[in-house]
């Protein structure tokens, strides 16, 4: 591998009425969850594809399948634990994790400086979290879906 190595995951869920909804590992919502096979949290599944990107170990769902009952109402922090824990394995440690959260409701900029928190403590480098809206357009807009985006910069360590 390189000194540097770079990822980009997205992941986008449909949303519905009843439960709790976290995202970036805080919960965000207690009257909307999302609809997935695990917890759905869009910003950790976008963070671990970008992780397993930048490793060129493919994407989530061909370590945690959706099709795994073990996986079913998984809490999505499993998922960032592994994706670290791959990281360490193959020498190399978080030098930058930036994240785009879209969605119109719940409104997110109040949580996410809790979500640069757990990306940072559970990656062990700086994390940087964004929310915005998508101006009421598409599913999103609509409130019927959240995605989330995210890039990975990771160092050899020495």
């Amino acid at each position: 591998m390189n000194d540097f190595s770079i990822g980009h995951g997205h992941d986008v869920h449909r949303v519905q009425e009843g439960g709790v909804m976290k995202i970036g590992g805080v919960v965000v919502a207690d009257d909307r969850s999302f609809v997935a096979h695990s917890d759905g949290a869009v910003a950790i599944h976008a963070v671990v594809d970008a992780i397993l990107g930048a490793l060129g170990q493919g994407d989530i769902g061909r370590i945690f399948d959706n099709h795994d009952e073990r996986w079913r109402d998984a809490d999505s922090r499993v998922f960032l634990d592994e994706a670290r824990r791959r990281m360490d394995q193959a020498g190399y440690g978080l030098s930058n994790l930036d994240v785009t959260i879209l969605a119109e409701r719940p409104k997110l900029a109040g949580q996410v400086d809790a979500m640069a928190k757990v990306f940072s403590d559970a990656l062990g480098g700086p994390a940087n979290v964004k929310a915005g809206t998508n101006e009421g357009l598409d599913a999103v807009g609509r409130g019927e879906a959240i995605v989330a985006t995210a890039v990975v910069l990771l160092a050899e360590k020495s």
